[in-house]
């Protein structure tokens, strides 16, 4: 048999591999409760986690989904008493952007499990060298389910249209707040909470914090920028620099949404986004106009169509259900 413990998550990622657990017909062991808090959330998992003693058994299998709060290294200790087997599928690594935990012992954590799937190679190589010793497989991208389509428009705007879809806070993205000078060829549009600007800029659009559907039913543009921290040079502080071992989960709403995407040539989805034509990357926000200044209609093309294959395969779970088969 295979379990999993339903993460209930405000984290978009999370319950979409909760939808696509249920409906390869993985068995919840968590409480089927409707109320909502954190005390309410919390019986939810530890319900589901003193329930491993009770339905798992010799060669069933665990899945979890990390971070799991309080109750991982006991979920993982409880599945292994009774003879089965754990998956882990890590979203976040605390060790990195919160400091919650140290390396070490968020290592020591994840050496529970018996298989880990990681978000790409980088990730991978950084969890070996710290201690892991079990099997890990890399995901490469978040799938990203959604049955709205995105509107559809036409392509490249003029002059270009970039978005950012996050948080906009100043604290997070001080570069969102000195992108004048450097937008030449493009405008920005903003998707997300925290916009903190006192003077209106032309060349930059606020829409507000949208949901997930009528995000996707009125995004537009011609790229999806990733790039988080405070410099137009480079991704730094926590959430840039986790750029260079994560998978952002703004790159597969991008993809899903149709756009191509503009990464960190640090960040370490560059090598997935370029090797499959999904856009391009930078050394700074600077080097955008150089970008689009060369780029032909019929490289523009290509690369839409190729978004378009990969949207395609996000909406449907290809790349969580490869993980699990690996």
């Amino acid at each position: 048999m295979k379990y999993y413990i339903k993460a209930d998550s405000v984290n978009k990622a999370k319950n979409d591999v909760d939808e696509l657990l249920h409906d390869w017909g993985y068995h919840d062991l968590s409480n089927k409760s409707y109320h909502k808090g954190k005390i309410a959330h919390f019986f939810h998992q530890l319900t589901g986690v003193m329930r491993i003693l009770t339905h798992v058994h010799s060669g069933d299998t665990l899945i979890l989904q990390y971070p799991f709060k309080k109750f991982y290294y006991m979920a993982c200790t409880f599945a292994h008493w009774k003879g089965g087997k754990v998956m882990t599928i890590v979203h976040d690594l605390g060790a990195f952007r919160r400091h919650k935990l140290t390396q070490e012992q968020e290592n020591r954590r994840l050496s529970k499990t018996d298989k880990l799937i990681v978000h790409n190679e980088t990730m991978e190589k950084w969890v070996k060298a710290h201690g892991f010793k079990g099997k890990t497989v890399c995901l490469d991208i978040f799938d990203y389910l959604i049955s709205t389509k995105p509107h559809s428009y036409t392509t490249p705007h003029s002059p270009w249209r970039i978005v950012y879809a996050g948080g906009l806070y100043k604290w997070r993205n001080a570069y969102l707040y000195n992108l004048d000078s450097s937008m030449n060829l493009w405008t920005l549009d903003l998707y997300g909470p925290g916009y903190e600007a006192l003077e209106k800029d032309p060349k930059i659009t606020w829409h507000g914090n949208l949901k997930e559907e009528q995000l996707m039913e009125q995004v537009e543009g011609d790229f999806g920028l990733v790039w988080d921290g405070g410099s137009l040079d480079e991704c730094n502080g926590d959430w840039g620099s986790y750029l260079k071992i994560n998978n952002p989960h703004k790159t597969s709403f991008y993809i899903c949404a149709g756009i191509p995407v503009i990464v960190w040539k640090k960040a370490a989805m560059r090598n997935f986004i370029e090797d499959n034509n999904l856009g391009f990357s930078i050394d700074s926000i600077k080097d955008i106009d150089e970008k689009l200044s060369n780029m032909t209609p019929e490289q523009y093309k290509t690369m839409r169509d190729s978004v378009a294959r990969f949207s395609t395969l996000l909406r449907k779970g290809y790349f969580t259900e490869k993980s699990f088969k690996d």
